[in-house]
């Protein structure tokens, strides 16, 4: 059962947090963040190189002295408060008419280390290090992650119950279009009854935010390891996350785009494709993966539906099951060569956010040859992967809208 606690966050007042909140470090390059950041905005903390001229390198040590500099002189000049008490939080979010509600919590590493907290994904050993720098050189979790957990019934009322009973604390729209909305919990009963309930649920699942996850518990084990009086209470032992319940979440399509067809011309990928595939010809209309085993491949100024054949999938399988499989063994693998997706500079990702125009964009400019787009991953597949111990091929599941950090911090 899984361990959660209240903690005093470090957020904005009410009048800034627009100003204060930024799209999370991952979803910007630094010329994108520097061109988005506001005078207020958080980016100049979580990706202080746009503060250099020229942008600096993001592992270089300036740059992490800037972090702690600039996380300093956001509290110094108030645009970050911490609250004076211990809470939870209710963080929710609006898209395209569709609410999805979150309690912001402190998780417990040791749940992570002893796998109470699913993954579902590899992760990078350099991604995992750079952000560990940053949670220790600023003893605090600047970004929250991104976990589910089974449906709740008495957590679900304690949510509503807040939500009806006063207005907002934080309303706004991002530029982005999408809405975020917060409200404190400070009712001490409430509070007590959130720790409990957590503790009868077997698990969180991690949906977005493996590198922050990984990087916030090993800095949380080493903190422990390093204080001879460590006794498990420690606010080390904590870190961020914004939990919602699996019902609420929605996981949009992550799609792929590759820049050669292995010295093959169109016509002969086509033919190689018709193997395993049943091909079909859509011609300059998008066309969108209409079910589980069916994808569309844009190539040379036209769309194709490419539905996979009966026996090159496995469906009672967890993995065999997902189309990123199927599309990497066929397609990636068998005839471009492709074996490691992670690290080969010949293949990229593209989230479904940015919808399939952009797809289109990308091979009419000449920078890819081939785009495929993939019908989504249900959290059912997720939580199976999950559960069975397995791991989901590299760029699987891409979650939609993303929390906006400085909404809240922990400090430890």
């Amino acid at each position: 059962m899984v361990k959660v606690k209240p903690f005093a966050a470090i957020r904005p007042p009410k009048e800034i947090v627009k100003e204060v909140a930024s799209r999370p470090y991952d979803v910007l390059n630094s010329k994108e963040a520097k061109a988005e950041a506001g005078e207020k905005s958080l980016l100049h903390i979580i990706k202080p190189e746009i503060d250099f001229d020229p942008i600096a390198d993001e592992h270089s040590q300036p740059v992490y002295d800037k972090a702690v500099e600039n996380f300093k002189l956001w509290q110094q000049r108030g645009w970050l408060v911490q609250d004076a008490k211990e809470c939870y939080y209710v963080y929710a979010q609006t898209m395209e008419g569709r609410t999805q509600y979150g309690l912001v919590v402190c998780a417990n590493v040791e749940d992570y280390l002893t796998g109470k907290i699913k993954k579902h994904e590899l992760t990078r050993k350099d991604k995992e290090e750079d952000r560990m720098k940053h949670v220790r050189i600023q003893s605090a979790n600047l970004e929250p992650v991104f976990f589910a957990y089974p449906d709740n019934a008495g957590l679900n009322a304690i949510v509503e119950k807040t939500i009806k009973a006063k207005p907002a604390e934080y309303d706004f729209v991002a530029e982005d279009g999408f809405g975020h909305h917060f409200w404190v919990i400070d009712n001490d009963e409430d509070i007590a009854e959130i720790t409990r309930i957590f503790s009868t649920i077997p698990a969180f699942y991690v949906a977005d935010g493996h590198h922050r996850t990984a990087a916030a518990a090993l800095v949380g084990q080493e903190r422990a390891k390093a204080n001879p009086n460590h006794n498990g209470t420690e606010e080390y032992n904590f870190f961020m996350a914004v939990v919602f319940p699996e019902s609420h979440l929605k996981i949009i399509d992550y799609n792929r785009v590759v820049k050669d067809l292995n010295g093959l011309t169109p016509e002969q990928f086509l033919e190689k494709l018709s193997a395993d595939f049943k091909v079909e010809e859509k011609g300059t209309e998008i066309y969108k993966p209409c079910g589980l085993h069916n994808f569309s491949m844009y190539m040379g100024g036209k769309w194709y539906s490419l539905t996979a054949k009966e026996g090159t999938y496995n469906d009672s399988d967890p993995i065999g099951v997902l189309d990123v499989t199927v599309l990497s063994n066929l397609v990636f693998d068998k005839l471009l060569d492709i074996k490691d997706l992670r690290t080969s500079k010949r293949i990229d990702f593209v989230g479904g956010i940015r919808g399939l125009g952009e797809l289109k964009r990308r091979v009419d400019s000449g920078e890819m040859v081939a785009a495929f787009a993939l019908y989504p991953v249900s959290m059912k597949q997720l939580i199976d992967i999950a559960d069975t111990g397995n791991i989901m091929p590299p760029k699987t599941t891409w979650f939609e809208p993303k929390l906006r950090s400085g909404i809240t911090i922990h400090k430890f």
